[in-house]
């Protein structure tokens, strides 16, 4: 542009200024946020795709999709045959579309302690002594605090307006009894605490209260004769190796477990076992009066109150410990599964090495051999907090699940005997498997149905993947496999996408109407451009979406965030959107079937997690990971966040 009149030459001085600026200061290119890709003709997502997909992803032919089974090992083929034929290319093990997922089995050795010094006086602890650590509390490591935070029984109020941000953080259970059953709710709850603390409060390790056991002469003997057999059980093995050291090959071990069997696994996972995580562990009455010794309230007071469901009062505690873990693993059992994962690659050469993922998992809970699946309740809706409960209410609408928590008295997963319900009809006529149709159905044929739109669509600038989960049912086994043991470098990942259960309205539109709408959890957590970006592209569709954020409450009594996929990769600090319609009265019931699935919905939902992701592949600007938590819940409206 030549610069011929003033007002030109203006224009083109700034013009200068602010290149010069962005030469010097190519990060603040960077640091401005993401905005939805524009001229960009999105492929369109199928509804009859996706019920062609889920029909057979949710038939009994596919027994339930278990982990470890048959059923399960068709799905991923299934998978993977569509991938192949759209030309996505394998992301798996030896050019497969297929990660071997590798569950073991560990005997831990714990040697960790905790040394608190309280009124000049130090004091240590070792594991069995009065402190119990998880068999699960990770590989070495040495922490040490001034002071600690007690936050009473660790409930989402006494976090308020308290800082625990990188402190040690101290709780108490609610020892007064449990009202019988359908009673009113005892204020305080028996754990979850040490994860709220971390998870949602950044703490570095929380320490629980559980009482010292008092076992009775009965279970002393147990205990004496549970010891001599595991002893006698050593020396049996000792012995067997020294003989097979000497050629006479393997002995009969007359325990019954086999020849040259270990001891069972103290600890089962997918996860690096050795991995340094913020400890949480356990003391008794000893250990607490040491901690609460120099503290304004006595542990025998802050106890008794306990013991009567009181309310606790939050208080720093002027201590100083140190935490050391200290275990050793040694691999005693393994069992094999597998993710499916494919990958389009970006177009730009640069970027193409940076990835977004998209996720679901593929299996369900399998079948009930005895034919006791489980039939709907209502109690299988999610639980509400109070603001939302009064505003069902409010509503002149009934609450489904009134605090008893999901599946509820007469509910139960799939694969129970019945006791408690209604009398099983005769057995040719009973329904046997849980077809998962919802639950994760939905969310795996949504994403099948983003990559084919990727596959025969425009190609953005970074690449894309996909994964299939395995045993999220069991444990969120097959994302933190992935998480722990990577496919692609994890600090290329802009973000994962996941989708979980996104083929119905929320407990079917009886609390409220919830036809348009679709909860929204974990996308301002970790990343506020993630957030506004999921607002901003919603708004660009031809129809958008009620984007609901409730479910992302950090007093939400579900817990979603925690709950699937996602929360394998924001441990790892990645920013993540988890996408769902809700619960509902068939989530984990043999009626989980397709016939339910509102199909013109879930692809307008996969049609917004596909553009999402498209504008994140398709720029080059970063998604700013500025992990300002949870700033979204009940009530909040779909608008953008300004940081």
């Amino acid at each position: 542009m030549k610069c011929a009149h003033a007002r030109q030459l203006l224009r083109c001085s700034a013009l200068a200024v602010a290149a010069f600026a962005a030469a010097a200061e190519p990060w603040n290119l960077l640091a401005q946020a993401p905005q939805p890709a524009k001229g960009v003709k999105y492929a369109q997502i199928s509804p009859a795709d996706m019920k062609e997909w889920l029909t057979y992803l949710a038939s009994d032919e596919l027994q339930g999709r278990q982990v470890f089974s048959e059923g399960y090992g068709l799905a991923a083929s299934y998978i993977a045959d569509h991938l192949r034929a759209w030309g996505v290319k394998p992301l798996g093990d030896q050019g497969t579309y297929f990660e071997t997922v590798k569950l073991k089995g560990y005997r831990v050795t714990r040697h960790s302690s905790v040394t608190i010094v309280a009124n000049d006086e130090s004091k240590t602890f070792k594991q069995g002594d009065h402190v119990s650590f998880g068999f699960n509390s990770g590989g070495k490591q040495t922490l040490t605090f001034s002071g600690a935070e007690f936050v009473g029984y660790g409930l989402p109020a006494d976090f308020q307006a308290r800082d625990v941000k990188d402190k040690l953080v101290i709780w108490m259970p609610n020892l007064a009894p449990a009202p019988p059953a359908g009673g009113a709710g005892r204020g305080g709850g028996r754990g979850g605490a040490a994860g709220a603390a971390i998870t949602t409060h950044g703490a570095k390790a929380a320490i629980g209260f559980v009482p010292a056991p008092n076992p009775s002469s009965a279970e002393q003997a147990l205990a004496q004769a549970q010891d001599a057999l595991q002893k006698a059980t050593e020396a049996v093995q000792q012995a067997q190796a020294q003989l097979q050291g000497r050629g006479r090959g393997p002995v009969p071990f007359a325990g019954g477990r086999g020849r040259g069997a270990l001891p069972p696994a103290d600890l089962t996972t997918v996860q690096r076992p050795d991995a340094v995580t913020p400890p949480q562990f356990t003391g008794d009455e000893t250990l607490f009066e040491t901690l609460f010794s120099g503290a304004p309230i006595t542990f025998a007071d802050l106890k008794a109150r306990a013991e009567k469901g009181e309310s606790l009062s939050p208080v720093s505690l002027p201590i100083k410990v140190t935490i050391t873990i200290d275990n050793a693993f040694e691999i005693v059992a393994e069992q094999l599964t597998r993710n499916v994962a494919g990958l389009i690659e970006g177009i730009d050469p640069k970027l193409k090495d940076t990835y977004v993922l998209f996720g679901a998992h593929l299996d369900h809970i399998g079948y009930s051999p005895g034919g006791g699946g489980a039939p709907p309740t209502s109690t299988s809706c999610r639980a509400r907090g109070e603001a939302s409960q009064a505003a069902v209410k409010a509503a002149g609408k009934v609450v489904q699940n009134p605090g008893r928590g999901r599946g509820g008295v007469a509910g139960g997963r799939a694969g129970g005997d019945g006791r408690g319900a209604a009398p099983l009809p005769p057995f040719d006529q009973r329904d046997i498997i849980s077809n998962g149709a919802d639950d994760d159905g939905s969310g795996s044929t949504a994403v099948l149905a983003i990559a084919k739109a990727f596959a025969t669509g425009p190609k953005p600038k970074r690449s894309v993947a996909f994964v299939w989960h395995t045993g999220e049912e069991a444990g969120l086994q097959g994302s933190r496999y992935m998480a722990d043991f990577p496919i692609m470098p994890l600090d290329k990942v802009q973000a994962q996408l996941n989708l979980d259960m996104v083929g119905r309205d929320d407990c079917d539109n009886i609390e409220g109407d919830y036809t348009n709408t679709v909860f929204v959890v974990g996308a301002d957590r970790i990343s506020t451009d993630l957030h506004n970006l999921i607002v901003e592209t919603n708004t660009t569709l031809a129809r958008p979406l009620t984007l609901d954020y409730e479910l992302n409450d950090a007093q939400d009594p579900e817990s979603v965030y925690t709950r699937s996929d996602h929360f394998s990769y924001a441990a790892k600090g990645i920013p993540i959107a988890f996408f769902t319609t809700g619960l509902h009265a068939d989530y984990h019931k043999v009626t989980d079937t397709v016939d339910k699935i509102t199909f013109p919905k879930m692809a307008r939902i996969a049609q917004l997690v596909y553009e999402t992701g498209f504008s994140i592949a398709n720029t080059d600007r970063v998604l700013e990971r500025d992990k300002k938590g949870p700033r979204t819940g009940f009530g909040s409206k779909a608008e953008v966040i300004k940081k």
